[in-house]
């Protein structure tokens, strides 16, 4: 994939989400709030918050909506949300890692079934597909925060395990209990990330041809489209080539 960043391509279809900015508000919104509840309201206080609000920022959601979702944490009438993961296999052999964030079970299981079935792919149980990938930290500089080297030096310092440059940005990767205070450091050394949360990395990636990545592409944005998952993760890789066919 030259000159992409390959994990990008594997997060989540570059711009995809763009279209749909009201959708992606309300998820920020979700996780902020879920955030603040498990927590202390104050993002310094509370990692998980901090990332939530970061993430938030990255997108340009106004501060306002940031902080009507904090606030939300200590109404009464707030839903109670749950984190639920659901896994199973797209087209092409790829491995799919669903996460969302329901107040319905059902409700959202029943969605994301018919999502895999109507894309040509198959949910499976908990575990089914989680072994192919690691729980790492995951942040992304865009190449504009500073030449590799100076990244490379900062994110040793910082702590992190691996780093990965091209002309798109930087990709650093630390382990998972680390993210938050390797975030911390590297904010001092380079500013603002443009991305910083707990990511599923596949140990091992499938390559997509065209018939398949255009099936696939599908259910990503089917499930992506559901107000409840909040993250669609996978082992695959489309090439540059596939991609140019598909939006061609």
């Amino acid at each position: 994939m030259a000159g992409h960043s390959k994990f990008k391509n594997i997060m989540h279809r570059k711009g995809a989400q763009d279209k749909k900015r009201s959708n992606l508000f309300s998820k920020l919104s979700r996780e902020i709030t879920v955030a603040a509840k498990m927590g202390t309201p104050d993002p310094d206080m509370n990692p998980r918050l901090r990332l939530a609000v970061n993430a938030a920022k990255s997108q340009s959601m106004p501060k306002d909506n940031i902080q009507r979702a904090i606030d939300k944490a200590s109404g009464s009438d707030e839903a109670n949300y749950e984190e639920v993961r659901y896994e199973g296999y797209g087209p092409g052999g790829s491995a799919i890692i669903v996460e969302a964030l329901t107040d319905n079970r059902n409700r959202t299981a029943t969605s994301v079934r018919t999502a895999f079935s109507k894309h040509g792919g198959n949910l499976g149980t908990e575990g089914s597909v989680q072994h192919g990938f690691e729980r790492l930290g995951y942040i992304f500089y865009p190449a504009d925060a500073g030449g590799e080297e100076k990244v490379l030096e900062a994110a040793m310092e910082a702590g992190a395990e691996d780093i990965a440059s091209n002309e798109d940005g930087h990709e650093i990767w630390t382990a998972a209990e680390d993210l938050h205070q390797v975030a911390t450091d590297l904010e001092q050394a380079l500013g603002e990330a443009e991305t910083v949360k707990l990511a599923w990395k596949p140990s091992l990636t499938v390559d997509m041809d065209e018939k398949s990545a255009g099936t696939l592409l599908k259910l990503i944005d089917a499930l992506d489209d559901d107000d409840d998952v909040q993250t669609v993760w996978g082992n695959y890789d489309i090439s540059d080539e596939v991609m140019e066919k598909l939006e061609g």
